[in-house]
């Protein structure tokens, strides 16, 4: 886990389904700060900052960091297109860089935390 991280509760595990993104806003700053998605029965966490134009938030709308067939992470600011699985640019000004990964951890119980520094 990155250096002065801490675990932060995000949700159940389950509130998330296989083709769907959710954003969290965890320190109450009025945007999201990161988003989640669930891909293959996997989850992966990313930083809401297109790499193109850093700090350029992804989704046009709440929770809306897919396109609409929920293969991939999209950028609607630059139309960037991202793999959901690594965060890589396959489409768009941003082509070969990546989205920023947080660190997930699912518990015994189902729960769903991020590692998260305040500066996230």
């Amino acid at each position: 886990m990155p250096e002065n991280a801490r675990r932060i509760w995000l949700c159940r595990r389950d509130d998330i389904a296989d083709g769907v993104a959710r954003g969290f806003d965890p320190f109450d700053r009025g945007q999201d700060a990161l988003f989640v998605l669930s891909h293959g029965g996997q989850v992966y966490g990313y930083r809401n900052a297109c790499p193109h134009v850093d700090g350029a938030p992804m989704a046009w709308r709440r929770d809306g960091y897919l396109n609409s067939s929920g293969t991939r992470i999209v950028c609607y600011a630059h139309g960037a297109q991202f793999l959901p699985e690594s965060g890589r640019c396959v489409q768009g000004p941003c082509l070969g860089q990546y989205l920023q990964p947080v660190p997930l951890e699912v518990d015994g119980g189902g729960e769903l935390y991020a590692w998260l520094t305040n500066r996230e």
